[in-house]
């Protein structure tokens, strides 16, 4: 009769994850004069950066690890409302949006990187 021989393993796995998130904020005060038929169009260098300073070009969002998120005089827009380019954000339906309202255009990107170690005993 023959016996069937199994080995004898146990493994243990140590996985340590870091997000490492990379936010940029960008400010900008409604001017009427951006309003073309409905549609706001902001100029990067119309934005400021979280120190006061003038934007040249707007970070974009990596399409697998950012997003954007847009608030109009504090409240959250749909995605669907709006778009960002290097150059500019455009803002549809933005005939109601008062003069002087304050518009935050938030740019999230990760770059995440995980290390994992195995140990087997035997």
């Amino acid at each position: 009769m023959a016996t069937l021989f199994k080995l004898a393993i146990t493994a243990e796995t140590t996985t340590n994850v870091l997000t490492k998130p990379d936010v940029k904020r960008y400010f900008y005060t409604l001017d009427p004069q951006h309003i073309d038929q409905g549609i706001l169009t902001i100029p990067a260098d119309a934005f400021v950066d979280d120190q006061g300073n003038p934007v040249d070009n707007i970070t974009l969002a990596d399409p697998d690890n950012g997003y954007y998120l847009l608030f109009i005089n504090g409240v959250l827009q749909q995605d669907s409302l709006f778009t960002v380019s290097a150059e500019n954000v455009q803002v549809e339906e933005a005939d109601q949006i008062e003069e002087e309202a304050p518009i935050t255009l938030i740019v999230t990107n990760f770059a995440p990187e995980a290390d994992s170690q195995t140990t087997v005993n035997t």
